[in-house]
C-alpha cells in the first residue's frame, strides 16, 4: 500500500500509465481511468474505463457498505459522484482510500471520558489494542460502541491501515455474503466482473462488525471459518484468499442469552469474545452529559453559523437546560443527546440554549407522565432565589434572544410559545413535535422502522410503541 499526498484544489487523473497524476499499477485499471476533482466539493468522474469506477461511502443511512457503480456498464447517472474523506474508490479491482490529513487527531477530541467506569473501559481498551486479540463491545444502542472501536484501531499497530465499518443489520442476507466475501465473475446473475469482498479490502487493518447479533445463521458459519483460517472464499470461487485483519464486534444484545436460545453460534461467540468491553448507558454517567452537550452544540453551531460560531468560541447552555439534560433518562443514549442538542441549536438560532429549546421527548419515561413538569419545577427552583418563589410557568418562559439574533422559524416559535404557557401545554407541544419527527423519520427511511429508530436515537421497540400511541399507520413491509 502506497500513500500519495494530494493538492488542496484542482483535479488529478488516476490511471495505470506512468504519466497519470496518481499511478495505480494494477492490470484492472485503465491507462486513464478516472478523474478526482478536489473541489470543493470532492468528486470522482469515470473516464470511460474498461472495468468501471465504484464508490463505497464510509457512512450511509441506507446500506453502509453498498457499492455504487459510476463507470462503464453502470446505469445512467450524473457524470461525477461526490465523495467524503474515508470513502473508498474502486478502480477495477484496485482501491483508493481518501483520508483527510489530521483526521486522526480531530477524532480524539470527540472522545469525552469523565466517568470512572468509562475511564476503566478505555484504559482496558488501550491495553488490549496493542495485541491481535478479537474484541467484543457490548452496550445499549447509541452508547458509543463505534467510537470505542475507532479508538482501539487508532491505538493499535494497524492504525495506518484501513478501518472497515460494516453494519450487519443494514444489508440483506444475500447481499451481505457477496459484500463480505466478494464474488467471481459469473457467480450469479449480474456479476459481470470479479469483485473483492470487504474483508479483502481491509487487509492489514481492522474490521468493525456492528450489530453482530443480527448476523444470519448461514453467514455466522462462514464468518467463523474466516476467523479460524484467516482465509476468504469468494462466492463462485475455487481458491481461498489469505487475509490479515482484526475483528472488533459490537452488539446491544445479550449474546450469551442468544447462544442459549440457539440464535447465535457458541463457537463464533467464543472466537469473537477474546476480550469483552461493556459501555455503560449514558444515564449511568451523568457527569459526561454536560461536556457531550457542549461538544455537540459547538459542532452544530460551526456547521450552521460558521462566522458566528468562530467569533463566539462556545455556545452557552443555560443552567436550567443543563439540569434538564442531566435529569433526562436518555433511552437513546449519546445518539439521542446529539439529536436533542442539534435541534436546540437550531431553535435557539444564535441565542443561549434554554430549557424551552430542548423539547425533551416524553417517550424517555412513559410511566411518568409528569416528567416534563418535574423538570420545569426543578429548573425554576434552581434559578429562583428561594424554592418558595419558584413556579413551573416562570421556569418555562423562553429566554429573550439578543437583538442581533436571527428570527426563529414559525413552527419552532409556536412550540416555544406553547411551552411558555403551562406544563400541560408544554407536554402537548412536545408530543406534537415528537409525532412530527417520527412521521418524518419514517418517510425519510422509506418505512424501515429499524433505520428510523436509529435516526431518532431510540430503540425500535420504543418507536413501535410510539407509533401505536400516536395512532400512526404501521409501515408495510416491502
Amino acid at each position: 500500500m502506497s500513500t500519495r499526498a494530494l493538492p488542496r484544489s484542482g483535479s488529478v487523473v488516476l490511471g495505470r500509465e506512468d504519466d497519470a497524476d496518481v499511478c495505480v499499477p494494477d492490470a484492472s485499471v485503465s491507462r486513464r481511468h478516472a478523474t478526482l476533482h478536489l473541489g470543493p466539493p470532492l468528486r470522482v468522474e469515470d473516464l470511460g474505463s474498461s472495468n468501471g469506477t465504484r464508490v463505497r461511502p464510509r457512512h450511509s443511512s441506507a446500506a453502509t457498505e453498498r457499492l455504487i457503480d459510476v463507470g462503464k456498464g453502470a446505469p445512467a447517472r450524473s457524470a461525477a459522484v461526490e465523495l467524503s474523506p474515508g470513502d473508498v474508490i474502486y478502480l477495477g479491482a484496485a482501491r483508493v482510500i481518501l483520508r483527510q490529513k489530521g483526521g486522526e487527531r480531530d477524532a480524539r477530541k470527540d472522545v469525552i471520558v469523565k466517568d470512572s467506569a468509562m475511564r476503566a473501559v478505555y484504559e482496558l481498551a488501550e491495553r488490549v489494542a496493542r495485541g491481535p486479540i478479537n474484541i467484543l463491545v457490548l452496550g445499549e444502542t447509541g452508547v458509543g460502541k463505534e467510537v470505542l472501536a475507532e479508538s482501539i484501531h487508532r491505538a493499535s499497530p494497524r492504525a495506518s491501515r484501513p478501518l472497515l465499518r460494516l453494519s450487519c443489520v443494514a444489508l440483506s442476507e444475500s447481499l451481505l455474503e457477496s459484500e463480505l466475501f466478494g464474488h467471481e465473475r459469473g457467480a450469479f446473475t449480474g456479476a459481470v466482473r470479479a469483485k473483492p469482498g470487504l474483508l479483502e479490502t481491509a487487509e492489514g487493518g481492522t474490521v468493525f462488525l456492528d450489530e453482530i447479533g443480527e448476523l444470519p445463521p448461514s453467514i455466522q458459519a462462514k464468518l467463523l471459518r474466516v476467523i479460524e483460517e484467516r482465509k476468504v472464499m469468494r462466492v463462485g470461487g475455487l481458491t481461498p484468499t489469505k487475509i490479515d485483519v482484526r475483528f472488533i464486534s459490537a452488539t446491544h444484545r445479550n449474546l450469551e442469552a442468544e447462544v442459549s436460545r440457539g440464535a447465535f453460534r457458541q463457537d463464533l461467540y467464543f472466537r469473537l469474545n477474546g476480550v469483552t468491553l461493556t459501555i455503560p448507558p449514558l444515564r449511568e454517567r451523568p457527569g459526561e452529559v454536560a461536556a457531550l452537550a457542549q461538544l455537540f452544540a459547538e459542532r452544530t453551531a460551526k456547521e450552521l453559523f460558521p462566522s458566528e460560531a468562530s467569533a463566539a468560541g462556545t455556545v452557552p447552555i443555560s443552567p436550567a437546560a443543563l439540569v434538564g439534560l442531566q435529569r433526562h433518562s436518555w433511552p437513546g443514549n449519546i445518539r439521542e443527546l446529539r439529536n436533542v442538542i442539534e435541534r436546540a441549536v437550531i431553535l435557539a438560532n444564535g441565542a443561549p440554549i434554554g430549557l424551552e429549546h430542548l423539547l425533551l421527548s416524553p417517550l424517555a419515561d412513559p410511566i411518568q407522565p409528569s416528567h416534563a413538569s418535574t423538570l420545569l419545577a426543578h429548573a425554576s427552583s434552581t434559578s429562583a432565589s428561594t424554592p418558595a418563589a419558584a413556579s413551573a410557568s416562570a421556569s418555562a418562559a423562553p429566554q429573550a434572544p439578543p437583538a442581533n439574533a436571527k428570527s426563529v422559524p414559525d413552527g419552532a416559535q409556536r412550540a416555544q410559545d406553547d411551552a411558555g404557557a403551562s406544563p400541560t401545554r408544554l407536554r402537548d407541544a412536545m408530543e406534537a413535535h415528537e409525532r412530527e419527527r417520527i412521521v418524518q423519520a419514517l418517510e425519510q427511511c422509506m418505512g424501515n422502522q429499524t433505520r428510523a429508530a436509529a435516526l431518532l436515537g431510540i430503540s425500535r421497540r420504543t418507536l413501535v410503541e410510539r407509533i401505536r400511541v400516536y395512532g400512526l399507520p404501521r409501515p408495510r413491509k416491502a
